[in-house]
């Protein structure tokens, strides 16, 4: 599916008409993106994250809830830990690797 719209570089809204707010931590990976990128919506079990983004074609994923949620700022912290646990604390996000993609 391709983007309708990318203008705010956090809110991603799709040709279904469905829209998308962009976990912080994965925020570089849309600013490759141009309207013909082609996304799959895949949904994953996480504390904080109801689906991903997927860009088959580049091998990149990025963590997303409705737009139209709101991100707590304890759930941002609690994620941003456990990535760093994971990936370290400063880190590219590795290549599709969200959890259930």
């Amino acid at each position: 599916m391709r983007i309708k719209k990318h203008e705010k570089s956090y809110i991603v809204e799709l040709e279904d008409g469905s829209a998308w707010r962009i976990w912080p931590g994965d925020l570089a990976i849309p600013l490759l993106w141009i309207s013909s990128t082609r996304l799959a919506v895949s949904e994953i079990h996480d504390a904080h994250w109801t689906h991903v983004l997927i860009d088959r074609l580049h091998g990149t994923c990025v963590r997303v809830i409705e737009a139209e949620e709101d991100l707590a700022p304890e759930e941002i912290e609690a994620s941003l830990i456990a990535d760093a646990a994971t990936f370290g604390p400063i880190h590219s996000p590795p290549a599709c690797t969200c959890s259930g993609a």
